[in-house]
C-alpha cells in the first residue's frame, strides 16, 4: 500500500467516522483502529486513535453541551466511565477473541430488540442504570471497543437523540482525559511519530463532525434509535467476525 493511498483511506474514514459519531455517539474508535492497523501494530494503533478520538469528541460535546442530562451523567454516566478504565486496565489479561464475540452478540441482541421493539419494555432506571453504565463500560474497556457498548446500553433510558448523543460524548471524554495521558506516558515517542497519520485523521474527524452535527438535527425523532440500532447490528457483526476468524 502506497503512502498517498494509505492518507486517503485515512481522511475518508476519518470524516465518515466523526460524521456517524454524531449522530450515534461512537465510531470513531470502531472504525479508525482497523486502518491505523493497516500501517502499524494494533497497540500503537489503539494508541494512536485515541488523539483524533479526543479532538472529535472534545468539538462534538462543544457542540453538544446544552443537551447533556446530567441526571444520566452523573449516574449511567460516571459509572460507565469507571468501568470502562477498569476494563482497559484488565485489557491485556483478558481473552480478547472470547469478548470479541460475547461483545458482538451483546451487540446483535441489543440490535434487534431495538428493531423490533421489545427494547421498548426494558428501561433502566435508578439503580438498573448504575449496573448497566458500569457493566456496559467494564466490557468495552475489556474489548477495546467501549462507545458501541456504551451507546447500545443508553438505548435503554429514555433520551432525546441530542440528549443521547451528548450525554454519551461527555462519558467518553472523560474516558479520553484519563487514559490519553497514560497512553502518551507509555507509548509517547511512538505515537509522535505517527504525527501526519494523527493530524490527517484529526481533521478528518473535525470535518466529519460539523457534518454530522447537522444531520442529527435533521433526523426525526422516531427515526434515530432505529438508525443507532442498525450501526450497533453492523459493529456487532463485525466484532463476531473479527472474534471467530
Amino acid at each position: 500500500m502506497t503512502e498517498a493511498f494509505f492518507n486517503a483511506v485515512v481522511i475518508v474514514a476519518a470524516t465518515i467516522a466523526g460524521a456517524i459519531a454524531s449522530v450515534t455517539g461512537f465510531a470513531i474508535g470502531s472504525l479508525l483502529t482497523p486502518v491505523f492497523s493497516m500501517n502499524m501494530g494494533t497497540k500503537l494503533a489503539v494508541a494512536a486513535v485515541s488523539i483524533p478520538h479526543l479532538v472529535g469528541t472534545s468539538l462534538r460535546l462543544w457542540l453538544l453541551r446544552a443537551q447533556i442530562d446530567r441526571r444520566v451523567m452523573l449516574t449511567f454516566g460516571l459509572t460507565s466511565a469507571a468501568g470502562g478504565l477498569t476494563g482497559a486496565v484488565l485489557h491485556d489479561r483478558a481473552s480478547s477473541a472470547g469478548l470479541s464475540i460475547v461483545f458482538g452478540l451483546l451487540l446483535l441482541f441489543v440490535g434487534v430488540t431495538e428493531l423490533t421493539g421489545l427494547a421498548r419494555r426494558m428501561k433502566f432506571t435508578g439503580p438498573a442504570a448504575w449496573i448497566a453504565g458500569a457493566l456496559s463500560g467494564l466490557l468495552g474497556g475489556l474489548v477495546g471497543n467501549q462507545g458501541g457498548i456504551r451507546s447500545a446500553a443508553m438505548l435503554g433510558i429514555d433520551l432525546p437523540r441530542e440528549a443521547f448523543v451528548a450525554t454519551a460524548t461527555a462519558v467518553a471524554l472523560i474516558v479520553d482525559g484519563a487514559r490519553v495521558p497514560v497512553y502518551l506516558a507509555t507509548s509517547g515517542s511512538d505515537v509522535l511519530s505517527q504525527w501526519s497519520t494523527i493530524g490527517l485523521a484529526a481533521v478528518g474527524v473535525l470535518a466529519g463532525t460539523l457534518i454530522g452535527h447537522r444531520l442529527l438535527a435533521r433526523i426525526p425523532e422516531n427515526r434515530f434509535r432505529p438508525i443507532v440500532a442498525v450501526l450497533l447490528l453492523l459493529l456487532g457483526i463485525a466484532m463476531l467476525a473479527s472474534g471467530l476468524l
